[in-house]
C-alpha cells in the first residue's frame, strides 16, 4: 500500500446526507506506524483521530478493514470532500 490518503465518499440526497471519511497510513517517529483517519460533513473540519501500531503491517489490516465497514455501510471512493 502506499501512503496515499484514501477518500471515502457518502452521499444521500433525500436524506441530506453528505459525508467523508479519510485514511492514510504513516510512518510514526519510533519504528512503527500511524493510521490517521478524518471523518465528517462534506464541507466542514471534520474529526480528526490517530491510532499508533507497532508496525505498518498492523496499520493496514486496520485500515482496510476500516474500508470494508465503511462500504458496507454506503461509502465508496468518491470525489472530493471539502
Amino acid at each position: 500500500m502506499t501512503s496515499e490518503p484514501l477518500l471515502l465518499t457518502r452521499r444521500d440526497p433525500a436524506r441530506n446526507m453528505a459525508r467523508f471519511y479519510v485514511l492514510i497510513v504513516e510512518p510514526d517517529l519510533f519504528d512503527g506506524a500511524a493510521l490517521t483517519r478524518n471523518w465528517g460533513r462534506i464541507g466542514t473540519k471534520g474529526r480528526f483521530r490517530i491510532d499508533l501500531f507497532g508496525s505498518r503491517q498492523e496499520a493496514e489490516h486496520r485500515l482496510v478493514a476500516l474500508v470494508r465497514s465503511k462500504v458496507r455501510r454506503g461509502y465508496r471512493q468518491g470525489a472530493e470532500a471539502g
